[in-house]
């Protein structure tokens, strides 16, 4: 299909870096459409590890083109950091890594307000990853963020930096009572920046249906998890933008008609990051045993993740409003180290079952799950690369999965590296 949204459908750390590295192999162009570097994408090439914040996976593949959205927030450090990573690694990104010029910027006082503000919530702190993505959408949706466009005009850019620095260190100074951030080095550093990444600058909008218009294929990547969305997450447990499959057409600037097909990145168990409500976490002992075979600590912050059994509720909910046609289904051979294996496939609470995800915060947060109990297949099966060589047990897994949420797995992860994958469709 000429353009497919691969799209998290938990709460993030799905392991989509290794399927939009798989898929990338046979589409023309990756565009990456929110957030910014409180990604995460690990990449797995014959042992050696490539962890990625905001350029798509797909630039491993050496004849991938990789957009960065307007809908993303840009941190200049990050982004240059990785570009230098990667040439230093032997991939090129000369002409095949173009960023949308109305892209908007993380700034260092977005990072310090970030943290601060984390930090006042005290209990109540949400988790987030201290990069400065919040504050940079509030200032967008405020209408005061600076964009990659603004770095054109010098002169237009310093007035906006002056007023933005003004208001910023009156909340950080006089409000946190920490010191003020300086002018001038963020004026110069910005500057230096614009110069590096010029010829990096493009219309995203325009080159992206140029390019359908011509028949070429585009994978567009999300980061984070639906259960992340701003709107369809487990608010306020959410990030500030639209991880799900509706953020690529705002994030992209293609029409709702250019998407084809939607593929959901789903985890053979589930995890999150932070706070929130989590229905189906483990108990600690069985946590950290997951926790260790899985290396479930996040490619960004390294906080440790936060495990529990699969949840078909959340599935279907992510399949409903993302319009998931297919699973990617990751991290199968972990579940190899267990006897057992529940599958949730409803919640109770208040004397109610339910079996779609509820809005009601409190629900969530209080409810019961309800589990089916399958066998466990406690054997390695890195080295299966058909679904005829994976353990019986793991099969009917897959097929209830399947079931539960009438949608068919077309890729199977039985492994980290690329190669350890099973292709069905």
């Amino acid at each position: 299909m000429p353009t497919t949204v691969v799209v998290g459908a938990q709460w993030g750390d799905e392991g989509k870096g290794k399927i939009v590295d798989l898929m990338c192999a046979h589409v023309d162009i990756v565009a990456r459409y929110q957030g910014g570097a409180n990604a995460g994408h690990t990449v797995v090439i014959e042992g050696k590890k490539t962890i990625l914040h905001l350029i798509p996976s797909g630039i491993l593949q050496k004849d991938c083109v990789c957009i960065l959205g307007a809908g993303m927030v840009i941190d200049p450090a990050k982004l240059l950091e990785e570009i230098d990573n990667l040439e230093k690694g032997g991939v090129s990104v000369v002409g095949r890594l173009f960023i949308s010029h109305q892209a908007h910027l993380i700034m260092p006082y977005h990072k310090v307000l970030d943290e601060l503000n984390e930090r006042d919530l005290g209990s109540k702190a949400i988790g987030v990853t201290g990069r400065g993505i919040g504050p940079a959408y509030t200032d967008k949706y405020t209408r005061v963020g600076i964009r990659i466009v603004d770095l054109l005009d010098p002169e237009l850019f310093r007035e906006k930096l002056d007023a933005n620095i003004t208001a910023k260190n009156r909340l950080i100074n006089e409000l946190h009572h920490e010191p003020v951030i300086d002018r001038d080095a963020i004026l110069n550093y910005y500057l230096d920046f614009d110069r590096r990444i010029d010829p990096l600058v493009k219309d995203v909008s325009v080159y992206l249906n140029d390019a359908l218009d011509q028949g070429k294929t585009v994978l567009c990547e999300g980061a984070q998890g639906t259960l992340l969305d701003i709107d369809w997450g487990t608010y306020p447990y959410v990030t500030s933008s639209h991880p799900t499959a509706g953020g690529a057409v705002i994030g992209l600037g293609i029409g709702p008609t250019r998407i084809d097909t939607v593929v959901g990145v789903i985890k053979a168990y589930t995890t999150r990051v932070g706070s929130g409500p989590f229905p189906t976490e483990f108990d600690q002992p069985l946590a950290d045993q997951m926790r260790e075979a899985g290396g479930e600590f996040g490619a960004t912050t390294g906080r440790a993740r936060r495990c529990g059994w699969f949840d078909a509720v959340i599935a279907r909910y992510s399949t409903r409003v993302n319009g998931v046609g297919s699973w990617a289904l990751t991290k199968l051979d972990v579940l190899s180290v267990l006897p057992n294996i529940k599958i949730c496939v409803a919640y109770e609470a208040g004397g109610k079952r339910f079996e779609q995800f509820p809005s009601e915060s409190k629900v969530i947060k209080d409810c019961v799950p309800v589990y089916e109990e399958w066998p466990g297949w406690s054997k390695p099966i890195n080295d299966a690369r058909r679904v005829e060589d994976l353990p019986i047990e793991a099969r009917r897994y897959i097929e209830r999965i399947e079931e539960l949420t009438a949608r068919p797995v077309g890729i199977i992860s039985v492994g980290s590296d690329r190669n350890e994958t099973i292709i069905r469709n």
